[in-house]
């Protein structure tokens, strides 16, 4: 019962910002204060060396133009490393927070989701109930008739329906019941297509944003978009974010190979990212959240089904654009944590 509903849901819209990684101001305060003090001691050095009276002796050239040279530069490069230090502490500091923040979100959606499971819980027996209850009643309406028209006989039924009327409907081509609403449809084009599954860029994207619209109404692709959806949000939780992969691209015809069946080591070159950060937390998340885990292997179910329906059809430019997008990034990066290019 819950498998139709869930696919006849619309799909959530995509929020912005969630794929990209926040932007981080070039100067801070503690740069500025680190020029401050640098050009202070800078000017107060310049001002001691130059009023200082000189010294004739050429044996304490030497030793005075060192130790010039130390008591200037040496205070310099102690405040830069002060301000570093400063700045990688502020930063991780903001990392623990978002973590946390994170951590805490996750926290609170399993408690509501549990506490949502409990409560629909007792309706939902209920209904099950009555539902038994009134198939019962109708099974005893349908026995009740079915045993008076036995005692009074079957009357023949005359169609009403003029002999003109039924050799048209007999001619005319029917209409399966239940075809899809999608099948009647267009197709979705290629091109916007692979533009939805790197989402907009940004929140300008104005074609990006068309073409999302546009492949959110075709079923399958909107069940593609919005599994992908779902783990780009919560990789983003833990600082991952596609842009800032850059994977070793794999060829078309590897890609063809995965989409035909073909496992193992011949397309182990589709697992191309190695940013060990990326895959050490991602690894973990799938150890520790059963959340993202099947959040993470329903999306790389949904993206077999897609390409193995794409491959067929695709060119090789269209494939190779395909592995580019933010989706095909985030299949490389949980398809090598989960194993599927062993």
């Amino acid at each position: 019962m819950s498998g139709p509903k869930a696919e006849s849901e619309p799909a959530r819209p995509t929020p912005l910002g969630i794929y990209e990684r926040p932007r981080q101001p070039t100067v801070t305060a503690i740069e500025v204060v680190a020029i401050l003090l640098s050009l202070i001691w800078l000017g107060a050095a310049v001002v001691f060396f130059f009023v200082m009276p000189k010294d004739t002796s050429a044996d304490v050239d030497g030793l005075r133009f060192l130790m010039t040279m130390l008591s200037v530069f040496l205070p310099v490069a102690m405040i830069w490393v002060a301000a570093t230090a400063a700045r990688s502490s502020r930063v991780m500091r903001e990392e623990s927070q978002r973590l946390q923040t994170a951590i805490d979100a996750i926290r609170h959606a399993q408690i509501a989701q549990q506490q949502r499971g409990t409560a629909q819980q007792e309706p939902s027996v209920a209904k099950k109930l009555d539902e038994i209850a009134a198939s019962a009643r109708k099974t005893e309406t349908a026995l009740a008739t079915f045993h008076t028209t036995r005692h009074q006989g079957i009357r023949p039924v005359v169609s009403s329906i003029p002999p003109q009327a039924a050799r048209a409907a007999t001619d005319q081509g029917s209409l399966e019941l239940g075809t899809p609403a999608e099948a009647l449809s267009p197709p979705l084009p290629t091109d916007d297509f692979i533009r939805a599954l790197n989402f907009p860029e940004t929140a300008e994207d104005e074609e990006g944003f068309a073409a999302l619209r546009r492949a959110l109404r075709d079923r399958k692709a909107a069940q593609l978009i919005q599994a992908a959806q779902d783990v780009l949000t919560l990789l983003s939780q833990d600082g991952i974010y596609m842009d800032d992969l850059r994977p070793d691209m794999a060829r078309p015809e590897i890609w063809r190979q995965f989409a035909q069946g073909t496992r193992g080591r011949a397309i182990a070159a589709l697992g191309g990212i190695r940013d060990r950060t990326s895959l050490a937390l991602t690894a973990a998340r799938m150890k520790q959240d059963p959340i993202f885990r099947d959040a993470a292997h329903h999306f790389l179910r949904r993206f077999d089904q897609m390409i193995a329906e794409f491959e067929p059809e695709a060119s090789d430019a269209e494939i190779s654009n395909l592995s580019d997008t933010r989706t095909a990034r985030a299949f490389m990066l949980i398809g090598r944590v989960a194993g599927t290019f062993d």
